[in-house]
């Protein structure tokens, strides 16, 4: 059997910390002997695994409801299976406003857009006035009175989302990401007052995103000191964050105004954001395919259930370690360009990207020291760094369980879409 330990912990989570499960990860053999003879590069998903991320997240957000990031989906196939396998998974938080009018034709409800939007907004309000359940995501006394002007037009009244920002400033420091310029209750307070005014918007929630718990590594290897500062901040910014929605949930009240929602976290502060009382929902999408970034954290382990395949196609280094190229690979995730941000090589074990090349657009060399015998024809798996933008580069998912290829579904790009 090709399979390494099959069997997860069921011990129960201590709050704040998520139990460490015991690896179900696959080894070499096993993928190599389920994809022989498919032709790479290819994409794949392991429901196995996939199936056991969902469990974990489930069992992390506690009693929120969990909003599915679509970004880290980027599937139609995948985006139903996962909403259909838990009662607390419900709503897509999506990219754009053409993914969630995208979505809305395939029968998605409850589509929350994630970030603000200008010109599309006609396009919005269009699907709004055929049925289409979105809301959009706003900032500023500038996106109410343009989603106003717009609303007026199409005769419809649309949800807005109102979003935070949740990042901690301290001096000579922003520990965040730039988001939102809504930081306090005097800076929300005249957007509040700019949607009472406007008779086609209705306020449906308010998010806030803690980036820098949620999508902040702290335990990268040989890395001590940036870890230890990294998880002192974020302890300091926890407590800031609970306030700052808070503050916001008890002005709205102030107004006679409750949301329907207060959406707050990501996969990596599901542990930390479901203990406020104010939040109702948590959402999660990179826990789900547990991309290689997500490696590096150190209160929860995912399942690698995603990843890719490029081809040996020659041997460029006979000697030990020996070097073998491979077809494609370049596959590198957004954000600031470090090594991180590489797909990562995951099997067979012993593979590495050489330093000076990295992963390549149409070649990528890979150092190989282990037990196995490879040749050209032969599988590289790879891990990308980010969960979702790997759909971008792929037609198709195959989806694997139980030792074998049990179907292939379309992701955004197999289905003709490119929204960003």
């Amino acid at each position: 059997m090709d399979t390494k330990n099959s069997s997860a912990s069921t011990q129960t989570p201590t709050p704040g910390v998520l139990s460490q499960p015991q690896s179900q990860q696959h080894d070499y053999s096993y993928y190599k002997r389920i994809f022989a003879g498919y032709p790479m590069p290819f994409a794949y998903l392991d429901l196995d695994l996939l199936t056991h991320n969902i469990q974990q997240v489930a069992t992390s957000a506690g009693a929120k409801r969990v909003r599915i990031a679509s970004k880290s989906v980027r599937s139609v196939a995948i985006l139903k299976r996962l909403l259909a396998a838990d009662e607390r998974f419900q709503g897509i938080m999506c990219f754009t406003v053409r993914e969630a009018v995208y979505l809305a034709s395939h029968g998605f409800k409850d589509l929350l857009l994630g970030y603000p939007v200008w010109h599309d907004i006609p396009v919005a309000a269009e699907a709004i006035a055929a049925g289409a359940q979105i809301t959009l995501m706003i900032d500023s006394v500038d996106h109410v009175r343009q989603i106003e002007q717009v609303a007026q037009q199409h005769e419809v009244t649309i949800p807005v989302c109102l979003d935070l920002d949740m990042a901690l400033d301290l001096p000579g420091l922003h520990f965040g990401v730039w988001r939102s310029p809504l930081r306090t209750v005097a800076q929300v307070s005249p957007v509040i007052e700019s949607i009472i005014a406007a008779p086609h918007i209705l306020l449906d929630g308010i998010m806030g995103y803690e980036a820098q718990i949620a999508g902040l590594g702290d335990h990268y290897p040989h890395q001590t000191v940036k870890n230890t500062l990294v998880r002192n901040l974020k302890k300091r910014s926890l407590l800031q964050v609970a306030q700052r929605r808070a503050a916001v949930i008890e002005l709205l009240a102030s107004y006679n105004l409750t949301p329907r929602f207060v959406n707050g976290g990501g996969t990596g502060s599901l542990l930390t954001t479901r203990n406020e009382p104010g939040v109702t929902e948590i959402t999660a999408g990179s826990g789900f395919y547990a991309p290689a970034l997500f490696d590096n954290y150190q209160d929860f382990r995912y399942q690698p259930a995603a990843g890719f395949a490029i081809e040996i196609v020659r041997q460029a280094k006979v000697s030990n370690p020996p070097i073998y190229t491979c077809l494609g690979g370049g596959y590198v995730a957004s954000g600031a360009t470090n090594n991180d941000k590489l797909p990562r090589p995951y099997l067979p074990e012993g593979a590495r990207l050489i330093p000076l090349e990295g992963a390549g657009e149409v070649q990528t060399p890979i150092s190989y020291r282990g037990p196995h015998t490879l040749a050209p024809g032969d599988p590289i798996f790879l891990r990308h760094s980010k969960a979702g933008e790997l759909c971008e580069r792929f037609t198709h998912l195959l989806l694997v369980s139980n030792g074998e290829i049990v179907d292939t579904v379309t992701t955004y790009r197999g289905d003709g879409q490119c929204f960003l």
